[in-house]
Parts: structure tokens; sequence; C-alpha cells
């Protein structure tokens, strides 16, 4: 696991061999993860070994793409993602939000068309909650299809100043 300080604060991030498979956000809780080790993860310095070199590389790779993302010198992340652990529907819809172009939004239902459960809102909705990658994959840019942010795991002031980032104003809900 690799933990560093962005401008949002501390986080870390997570890798195997095949890609990227967590990103913590800083005071945020991933479901997937048990307390400790989000806990574990954020208050702790430096570097916890990764199993191997393949995986440190990668992790060290994600975090510099994502600091690059946060000071806004990068659109695209290119690190490899593993998603082998979501379940069918889950990484479904993961692979379609990482379509998602930086600067754009979808509504849950368009992006429940996109993996392909038209009628699928809520479930598009259960599985970025589960989003083990976020800014990586990024459920930041899916909002409620009435005009307003809808829900985010870091919270919506944190999902406001990432669409801020990228160029997308919202007014306070």
């Amino acid at each position: 696991m690799k933990v560093f300080d962005t401008p949002l604060g501390r986080m870390a991030v997570r890798a195997t061999a095949r890609g990227l498979t967590r990103v913590f956000l800083p005071n945020v809780g991933c479901v997937l993860c048990t307390h400790a080790e989000v806990a574990e993860a954020l208050h702790v310095s430096a570097v916890l070994p990764e199993p191997d070199r393949a995986a440190r590389a990668l992790a060290a790779r994600a975090e510099l793409e994502i600091l690059q993302y946060l000071a806004g010198r990068r659109r695209k992340f290119t690190v490899p993602v593993d998603l082998s652990a979501a379940p069918p529907f889950h990484g479904k819809v993961l692979r379609a939000l990482a379509r998602i172009p930086y600067g754009q939004t979808v509504t849950y239902g368009e992006l429940a068309a996109r993996a392909g459960r038209p009628h699928g809102a809520r479930a598009v909705g259960q599985a970025m909650a589960c989003n083990p990658v976020p800014l990586v994959v990024p459920c930041h840019r899916v909002v409620a299809s009435g005009g307003g942010l809808g829900g985010y795991g870091g919270g919506l002031d944190l999902k406001r100043r990432l669409l801020g980032l990228e160029g997308v104003r919202f007014s306070a809900e």
C-alpha cells in the first residue's frame, strides 16, 4: 500500500501486479474494506510493502497520476485497474464509468443504459457505492437526473470540488 499527501488530504492506493485495486480517499471509509484497513492506510507514513515489484511500481504510478490529476495536469488515468474482484454487473458499470470523459457528466440512468441495464439506475448507484478505485474510475462524474449532484462516498463537497476541477459547476444543494 502506498500512502501519500494530496491537496485533499492523505490518500492511499493499493495495487497488485495486474493493476490498481484500491484508492482510499481522505477521511472516507471504503465499503469493501474494514475500518482498521482504512485507518491503517491513512494514518501511516510512506509505504507499506506491496506483494511484489510490479505492484509497487503500479502503486507509485497511481500516486503520480492522482497527484497530476489533482494539480490539473492530467485528464485521463492510464494506470491499469484490476476489477477482477468486482461482481459481474459492478464490473460492467465500472468499465462504463471509466469511459466518461474528463469534464463531462452522465446521469445514473444514462450510465445504467451504457452498462446494459436501461432501468437499473438504483443498481448503478449501488455498484458505484462499491467503487474500489474512485477518482481513477470517476464516480464523481455521475449526477442525478433532476440536475442535482446525487450522492458520493467522499461527500458532496468533495464531489463538487472534483467536478469544479474539471470545469463542471453545480450550485449548492
